[in-house]
């Protein structure tokens, strides 16, 4: 199987994950999934220099973090990906290492003339209470708002709820359309939309034929966002089991390693060297 083929992003479908991820690891090989931020922001990149260095390969998909945890908890794969702090549901023997930076940012589609939203207007959208786009500036045209579950939001969801929506995840709402748990379908939808509006990470929508909102005026750069001008920095994971395979753990020190964090810079993600 191709090195391509491996770095399959979820909207191939999560059946494939299973078809894909052989029931036990071999030695020479380390399988991952998980946050559709991660992945191609810097996961697949770093997969594929990894085993370039090592001879090691490493499989990574996408799906999103709640997938990628569930893979690891239920033995199919050796890592997750995750943009989802640890919570108490997560079993006991998961241990997550902050492997490099991302932001929660705003997209729309490529057409719409607006520029910039404030956290407040990102909170009524949520709310339900901006359900048209001239509300906000913009053409008179009917905002989407793209939703998942409050659970399946993950990482993103839980940047909502500490930085915009008080304590709570988004709920449906009248001006909202609910999908499936993955930020590279969102994203996808919000390509494809005219009226789309969606929350997701910066490491992904930099590469989407999307356009990425300013927040106050300030624009999501990796410099805003390593400089912290950018207000909603947050962490990107790779979680593992307490007592995962040699294999693995090496995989994880080449992640933190100088090396590893200067390809992760390389690639254009703030990497944990550029915050320090």
């Amino acid at each position: 199987m191709t090195l391509k083929v491996r770095q399959v992003l979820s909207l191939l479908g999560l059946s494939f994950l299973f078809l894909a991820f052989p029931a036990n690891s071999s030695a020479g090989s380390i399988t991952g999934s998980g946050c559709s931020v991660s992945v191609p922001g810097y996961l697949a990149n770093l997969a594929r220099d990894y085993e370039k260095e090592t001879g090691v390969t490493v499989m990574v998909l996408g799906g999103g973090s709640v997938r990628g945890l569930t893979d690891l908890a239920e033995g199919r794969t050796d890592f997750a990906a995750s943009c989802q702090s640890k919570t108490p549901d997560d079993p006991e023997n998961f241990e997550y290492i902050i492997a490099a930076w991302d932001a929660m940012v705003f997209i729309v589609h490529k057409s719409n003339p607006v520029s910039s939203i404030t956290p407040q207007q990102v909170r009524d959208i949520y709310n339900g209470r901006i359900s048209n786009w001239k509300q906000l500036g913009g053409p008179d045209l009917k905002l989407i708002s793209v939703i998942t579950t409050p659970k399946g939001f993950g990482g993103i969801g839980e940047a909502l709820e500490k930085y915009i929506l008080n304590g709570k995840r988004p709920q449906p709402q009248k001006n909202s359309t609910m999908q499936a748990s993955s930020v590279a379908i969102w994203e996808q939808l919000v390509q494809d939309m005219p009226e789309g509006f969606a929350s997701t990470g910066y490491g992904s929508a930099r590469m989407r034929n999307v356009k990425v909102l300013k927040v106050s005026g300030v624009a999501p750069t990796r410099e805003n966002i390593i400089s912290g001008k950018y207000p909603y920095r947050r962490p990107l994971f790779v979680v593992i089991k307490r007592h995962a395979r040699p294999e693995v753990r090496k995989f994880v020190d080449f992640v933190l390693s100088k090396k590893g964090q200067r390809l992760i810079s390389s690639y254009g993600m703030p990497s944990l060297m550029d915050l320090k």
